[in-house]
């Protein structure tokens, strides 16, 4: 049977638990060679294991923060040694703090910023110029829609998405006739461990992780000719 993603390279961005754990697994069901990255090591070896595991696929993982330039670089070092190659890459690492601002630490701000949109830019230049070399390539950017929706409390995060969702559009409109698909994809409530402290419970009227997955498939799926450029996704009954 004819997968779709034989044959390609892929790299998910903190994809040890959640929503960047169901897109590598799904990325390696369709057929594609996966590399995928965390802060922390222990976390990344399980992960990789794990997925090996659950797939039968090519899993690769190294331990990077995406927040610093060079620990991206040196990331995407790794995958051009251990697949030869790239031609997608889900930007999904993610954090989330949050506070009103006149309580907000500076390193907080630095954290979420550096990690939510400073490291889709560094991902993404990597990525792009190792697309030259292939032909073209996707990046699908995994933002919240907290990147249209302000709350109180969100100002890191809901800058952060903000600009993502910014600069999502704008690589579209930079890259699109150097055979290059940018997506944004807007999740609301999803089932994962996101919030700092915060433990996994089933709330049941969430979106899960899978979904999302799907979602980065169905992207993919569509003929050159077509671009999604952004969809937003909500739960079908949220809490009243």
């Amino acid at each position: 049977m004819n997968r779709l993603l034989e044959g390609k390279k892929a790299v998910v961005t903190g994809a040890t638990r959640g929503i960047g754990r169901a897109i590598a697994e799904r990325l390696a069901r369709e057929g594609a060679a996966v590399a995928i990255c965390a802060r922390s090591p222990e976390a990344l070896e399980r992960a990789v294991v794990e997925l090996s595991q659950s797939t039968g696929g090519e899993i690769a993982g190294q331990a990077a923060d995406v927040s610093d330039a060079s620990q991206v670089a040196e990331f995407f070092r790794f995958v051009d040694a251990r697949l030869g190659g790239l031609d997608i890459l889900i930007n999904n690492a993610g954090v989330g703090l949050f506070a009103p601002v006149a309580e907000m630490s500076v390193e907080d701000w630095q954290r979420t910023i550096g990690t939510n949109l400073n490291g889709a830019f560094y991902c993404s230049r990597e990525a792009l110029r190792r697309f030259r070399i292939r032909g073209g390539g996707w990046i699908i950017n995994i933002s919240s829609l907290a990147g249209k929706n302000p709350f109180a409390s969100g100002a890191a995060y809901n800058a952060s998405k903000f600009g993502l969702n910014g600069f999502t559009e704008a690589m579209m409109l930079d890259h699109r006739y150097d055979n290059v698909r940018v997506s944004a994809i807007l999740p609301g409530s999803v089932e994962t461990e996101f919030r700092s402290g915060s433990s996994h419970q089933q709330a049941g009227w969430k979106i899960a992780p899978e979904d999302i997955a799907e979602i980065v498939v169905a992207i993919l799926r569509m003929p050159e000719r077509t671009l999604i450029s952004r969809v937003e996704v909500r739960p079908s009954k949220p809490r009243k």
